[in-house]
């Protein structure tokens, strides 16, 4: 930080008239270690804390707020700024687009406040630092407390021998010698639940997911969440806006909260119609049980999965050994790659790692040089943030000459010591969404660091996009073998996987919407609410949503929503379907042009994945599709439009 600081108050102090080499590209060039540092501190913090760390990170998150304010409240660099934007319409297009960002920036920080405002809004910056630190490191220890632990295997009747192992693993590794313990992931819905026999077990692992942070203890949650929204609304209405959410939204394309709810509340009835028809469904198969069941919300996976055997003849114990992670992996994520890009990949063994599971891989283009690495952690472990993530080590920058170094993170259930690492269906799903990120920072090819990154819904685009090609013929043939035979998956068994793509899909969408309008309901609460109960305001607002179907529980419920309230997300959950619109219209184009080609992969590696946000992104994504998107597409895959039959690229 100090470093940064000498280098942006040389830039104020110099005598020479602004430009744009003495001030923009002066400011860009200026805390580039301090990036790499914390780039890798917040990636440990994320995937490999401990208690040393998480002190660090404490004391560190607000000096780090205070410090971001001492650049961008600088009222000498910001007359500077302003010059050079003022005198922009001589420089080239992307010099004045950055210009202009960098404007833009300043003004949304506060650069335009009174001295008093610019006092406050400093002390708000480092409180709400200091709260989304706290929250995260609540949520951490709240996740592994409140993992289940059971005194005998009858209890998990129904999970696999690998599972069962895994869960003796966790106990042993927590000093619970003869006992096994389920541990467990940020979403409400647990992966066990498909498979547990014992409703009871259901029951209590359900609720120690959606209590994990209502315990009145060190680790709840609610009145660290509270005054964070108070907080942010108190800064939108210093700034100009009516809510967080107006802030917010202001840079990204969806451009107001209205916006985003319209599309968030058009989808609901017809993914709570449908979520509805499911239960219906799985209710005929509850009552049959000896005695009646009542669908409850911890019965919904395992009904699910009884759902789709009998109506697919589909069984995830079936599908799994031919799901092995390493050929997942090389034989289906990076094979796709190389298929799509010309990309192919070495694993490095002499480089160091934070963690035993971590691999790193070298990458190399079509003329076969070495242009990035990718580190890849997929194992869950209790210093580990839940769920599922991207982020990078290094960006690629043309102007300070770094290559990019990229990272994946996963929460899979590891392997007992002997068994084979296979994982479900919905894994390797992640797996190329968690990739797709990877590739947008891998093939990003800009100058200036400030426009490598997107807004956040678009950058969840090429994400969901690189989702697909875990389903192309081509690609799944090729990764999807036995893991003791190597035979591929019969195509009996492959087609039933196919025929099954639009099941469950009402519940997973209702989840989802019900967690976005959850995001939505915090963020635009104005200057001066509070919220004293919680639990309430929650039920309120699922219920003005029309997304308050008890069987189908938010993906995310309000004490326990990283995404929102520690990881970059507040008022942003709903970037996940703004972008999923993108992605399967963009898929759909695939389609149209002759699918999993390397001239497709190249057109869009040249107009979508790197050209980072060195232009706006409607305009951006326009002239790929070569018109807006549709979300015909992303109906007909969720299973909102009257069943077609859909062309698959080939």
């Amino acid at each position: 930080m100090a470093r940064q600081r000498k280098e942006v108050d040389a830039i104020v102090s110099q005598t020479d008239a602004p430009t744009f080499e003495n001030t923009i590209v002066a400011l860009e060039r200026s805390g580039e270690m301090l990036t790499r540092v914390n780039n890798v501190f917040s990636a440990m913090t994320g995937a490999n804390t401990n208690d040393t760390l998480e002190k660090v990170e404490e004391a560190m998150s607000p000096k780090l707020a205070a410090h971001q304010d001492a650049i961008f409240l600088d009222a000498k660099l910001y007359a500077r700024v302003k010059a050079v934007y003022e005198a922009r319409g001589s420089l080239d297009p992307e010099a004045k687009y950055l210009t202009e960002r960098y404007r833009r920036d300043f003004v949304r920080a506060g650069a335009e406040l009174s001295d008093a405002a610019k006092t406050e809004l400093r002390a708000l910056n480092e409180e709400e630092s200091s709260l989304g630190t706290g929250f995260s490191q609540k949520l951490l220890a709240a996740t592994k407390a409140a993992a289940l632990t059971v005194g005998s295997a009858a209890e998990l009747a129904g999970l696999g021998p690998g599972d069962v192992a895994a869960a003796a693993e966790a106990a042993k590794a927590r000093g619970l010698d003869g006992k096994w313990v389920l541990t467990l992931q940020n979403t409400t819905q647990q992966p066990a639940q498909d498979s547990l026999e014992a409703r009871a077990t259901r029951e209590r692992l359900f609720r120690a997911a959606t209590l994990r942070t209502e315990q009145g203890d060190a680790n709840d949650t609610r009145a660290a969440l509270t005054r964070m929204a108070e907080v942010r609304a108190r800064k939108a209405k210093l700034l100009g806006y009516p809510t967080w959410a107006a802030y917010v939204l202001e840079t990204e394309m969806a451009e107001t909260p209205e916006h985003a709810i319209k599309l968030l509340t058009d989808m609901a009835p017809a993914a709570v119609a449908k979520a509805q028809r499911e239960a219906a469904r799985m209710q005929k198969l509850a009552s049959r049980e000896k005695p009646p069941v009542t669908l409850a919300p911890w019965d919904w996976q395992h009904y699910s999965a009884a759902v789709k055997k009998a109506d697919f003849q589909l069984d995830d114990a079936e599908v799994r050994p031919y799901f092995e992670i390493d050929r997942v992996l090389k034989d289906g994520v990076f094979f796709a790659a190389n298929k799509l890009y010309g990309l192919t990949f070495q694993e490095r063994k002499d480089l160091p790692v934070y963690h035993p599971d971590v691999r790193v891989f070298e990458v190399y283009g079509p003329d076969k040089h070495p242009f990035g690495l990718i580190y890849v952690d997929y194992w869950k472990r209790d210093n580990k943030n839940g769920g599922a993530w991207e982020a990078s080590y290094v960006d690629q920058s043309g102007l300070r000459g770094t290559a990019p170094v990229v990272f994946n993170v996963c929460n899979f259930t590891k392997p007992a010591a002997g068994q084979p690492a296979l994982i479900t269906f919905s894994d390797v799903t992640t797996m190329f969404h968690e990739f797709g990120h990877a590739l947008h920072g891998l093939l990003a090819n800009v100058k200036y660091p400030e426009l490598a990154n997107t807004p956040r819904d678009f950058v969840e685009f090429p994400s969901q996009f690189n989702e697909h090609w875990a389903s192309e013929p081509t690609v799944f043939a090729n990764y999807a073998r036995h893991y003791k035979t190597g035979a591929p998956m019969p195509e009996a068994l492959a087609k039933k996987i196919d025929r099954a793509r639009k099941h469950n899909q009402g519940f997973e969408l209702t989840e989802y919407v019900a967690a976005a309008l959850l995001d939505m309901a915090w963020h635009t609460l104005p200057d001066g609410a509070h919220v004293p109960d919680v639990g309430g305001f929650e039920a309120e607002a699922l219920h003005k949503y029309g997304v308050d179907f008890a069987l189908v529980p938010p993906r995310y419920r309000t004490t326990y929503f990283a995404h929102i309230w520690g990881g970059g997300y507040s008022a942003g959950y709903y970037a996940y379907l703004w972008s999923e619109v993108l992605s399967h219209d963009a898929y759909q184009w695939f389609v149209e042009h002759g699918g999993m080609t390397r001239e497709n992969g190249d057109r869009f590696r040249a107009m979508i994945l790197s050209r980072g946000h060195s232009e706006e992104m409607a305009p951006m994504y326009r002239a790929f599709r070569g018109r807006d998107p549709s979300v015909e597409p992303l109906l007909e895959h969720r299973g909102l439009v009257p069943d077609k039959v859909a062309p698959r690229a080939k």
